[in-house]
């Protein structure tokens, strides 16, 4: 087979305080994190929505220390994955790729393309996929892959998505087991899935799994669990006006907490490592709802980091795809939309889902443009007198 590697995709994060402007910008210069019409508007909003939330953001990096430790655990999953692999008979380099922050997942082929791999495994450690996480990823390789005659000679394998993977499932029924488990009942306590959000728009037009690969993950950690607890599934992080998959997480820490839940345990169901979601969002802002909501005991799992069963399903998860037919970018790359996202060459009149799309991208550009006046105080309404 030669020489093998697994190539690690992760979101990334700003190491230090310094880092979280670029790392903002880098993350809102991404298409498929927002959706314009007109590509070359991408990086001026990009820098703008960067520079407005560079210190709400800072600031909430101080609570943890002042960084993300991402790299730090991503990493360290990447060697207990080397080691366990090794103990299965399988010697493999591990490279992280992060999508905007460093490593970047370009200075992680620059490294494997050194060491003349032959046979590369595409991990993304996003147990579901989305299009704003590992498709975006999946979308950088493969432009990566068409523009690098070396790199097309290596022969490669992607993992789409794994969310079904049993050992995966056992790990995370294990860590709620022992959350639980800490109260003095712990068969009612109220067991809350938050997983991250996306644009409602991603489901409903482009065709995103995302939602249907959550909801089924939730089920199957639970029959795994096998425990009689009631769950919630909620969705957090959510930024600007549009709306979200919902519920939302604090919309239903609020409803619980008037419905009298005392004890609650919250799973961070879509991150498999502690990063500013889990230990700012979820361990800060989300505690302090709950607490204001009535719910007085709340706990979180951790996310499953190097959790031994976890690191196996990350080897079962290489070594079934090293055994399989190779799955190639292009085969998740390209999805099959639901209805389609931009319009056609050739104009459709009417009421037409061409021209739907491009009504709301024009409104969207009309509001965009408001807003970013009515902070900067310039623009065409302030030239003609309409605004002061």
């Amino acid at each position: 087979m030669g020489r093998v590697g697994v190539l690690l995709l992760n979101l990334g994060g700003p190491d230090k305080l310094e880092d979280v402007g670029p790392f903002l910008y880098n993350l809102f210069s991404d298409p498929e994190i927002i959706r314009l019409p007109f590509r070359w508007l991408q990086r001026p909003l990009a820098w703008f929505i960067a520079s407005r939330r560079m210190k709400t953001s800072q600031e909430n990096y101080k609570q943890i220390g002042g960084g993300s430790p991402l790299r730090r655990i991503t990493e360290a999953q990447g060697e207990a994955l080397k080691e366990q692999l090794s103990n299965l008979g399988h010697e493999a380099n591990i490279y992280v790729g992060m999508r905007y922050w460093h490593p970047y997942t370009e200075e992680a082929i620059a490294l494997l393309t050194q060491d003349d791999i032959e046979k590369l495994v595409i991990l993304p450690l996003y147990p579901q996929f989305s299009i704003s996480t590992s498709g975006s990823s999946f979308r950088l390789l493969e432009k990566l892959w068409q523009e690098d005659s070396k790199l097309q000679q290596i022969e490669y394998t992607v993992i789409p998505s794994w969310y079904k993977q049993p050992s995966y499932l056992q790990a995370m029924a294990q860590l709620i087991a022992q959350e639980i488990d800490q109260f003095p009942h712990p068969d009612d306590v109220h067991i809350f899935f938050s997983a991250h959000g996306v644009p409602k728009s991603y489901v409903e037009e482009a065709g995103d799994p995302y939602q249907q690969e959550i909801e089924e993950c939730t089920y199957l950690i639970m029959q795994t669990l096998n425990r009689p607890n009631v769950h919630t599934l909620a969705y957090q992080s959510r930024v600007g006006p549009v709306e979200w998959l919902k519920p939302y997480t604090e919309d239903a820490l609020k409803a619980l907490g008037t419905q009298g839940v005392k004890d609650l345990v919250v799973v961070p169901i879509s991150f498999v490592s502690e990063h500013i979601e889990t230990l700012q969002e979820i361990d800060i802002e989300y505690r302090e709802v709950a607490e204001e909501a009535g719910i007085h005991n709340f706990r979180r799992v951790p996310a499953p980091n190097t959790h031994p069963v976890f690191i196996r399903a990350l080897a079962d998860l290489v070594i079934e795809a090293l055994q399989q037919p190779n799955f190639k970018l292009s085969q998740v790359t390209q999805m099959k939309k639901k209805v389609k996202m931009y319009p056609p060459e050739s104009w459709e009149w009417g009421i037409t889902t061409s021209a739907e799309v491009w009504n709301g991208r024009i409104a969207m550009l009309g509001f965009i443009a408001l807003i970013i006046e009515l902070i900067t105080g310039h623009g065409l309404l302030h030239m003609i007198g309409l605004l002061q």
